[in-house]
């Protein structure tokens, strides 16, 4: 038990650490020429990070058949959420002081944006229905609606794809692992469902010759 706690606790002050890092590099002006773009990039950057780490539980888990990981996997949500929080915040407060206009015409004519509000969106709901009391009202609908999580790294993968210009090497490396994560995703997926075909129908066939 106490190694467990440990363990969490190094996990929860190794999430803090980038934007530790960040708010160092802020006060000593080591953001570059452009302080709020590459803050920008870096809370996002890590949202992704944090999306990508929660996605690969599952993998990891059945790879490494080590149960106790799915504790970590809620845990890392958040960290995507708070994170992606950050993130749009420095959109809204700092690079845009919060000027609803402009910030208006910038949606309208940056469909990029509208990729970041649709994840955005689904990682609100997922974190705000990550407490047991909602798994427990929700019952079979929460892993439904906790699956959506894909829909965000795809529509996160393509803001981010959509509002670089230039390098797109780092996109492309997130595009590649949140291909393999969902790939797997869909593997598992069909072995269950297969494994239930051969299973029930035979119970209920030889029932029929019974009677």
């Amino acid at each position: 038990m106490i190694q467990k706690s440990n363990l969490r606790l190094k996990i929860l002050i190794v999430c803090w650490l980038p934007l530790l890092f960040l708010l160092v590099d802020a006060v000593f002006d080591n953001l570059g020429s452009n302080p709020i773009r590459a803050l920008h990039i870096r809370l996002g950057d890590w949202a992704l990070r944090f999306l990508c780490i929660t996605l690969a539980i599952t993998p990891i888990q059945a790879v490494t058949n080590w149960r106790g990981m799915s504790e970590y996997r809620r845990m890392f949500g958040l960290f995507t959420f708070v994170y992606a929080s950050l993130h749009m915040l420095g959109y809204l407060i700092v690079d845009q002081v919060l000027h609803w206009k402009i910030i208006g015409v910038d949606i309208l004519e940056s469909s990029y944006i509208w990729f970041g509000i649709i994840s955005y969106f689904i990682i609100f709901v997922l974190a705000i229905t990550t407490p047991n009391w909602s798994k427990k009202v929700m019952g079979k609908n929460w892993k439904k609606l906790h699956r959506f999580i894909y829909l965000a790294a795809i529509a996160a993968v393509t803001h981010y794809f959509w509002q670089l210009k230039g390098n797109l090497a780092e996109p492309f490396l997130y595009s590649i692992i949140v291909f393999i994560l969902l790939g797997f995703r869909v593997l598992i997926s069909f072995k269950t469902r297969h494994m239930s075909k051969l299973m029930i129908p035979k119970g209920r066939k030889t029932s029929k010759l019974s009677d």
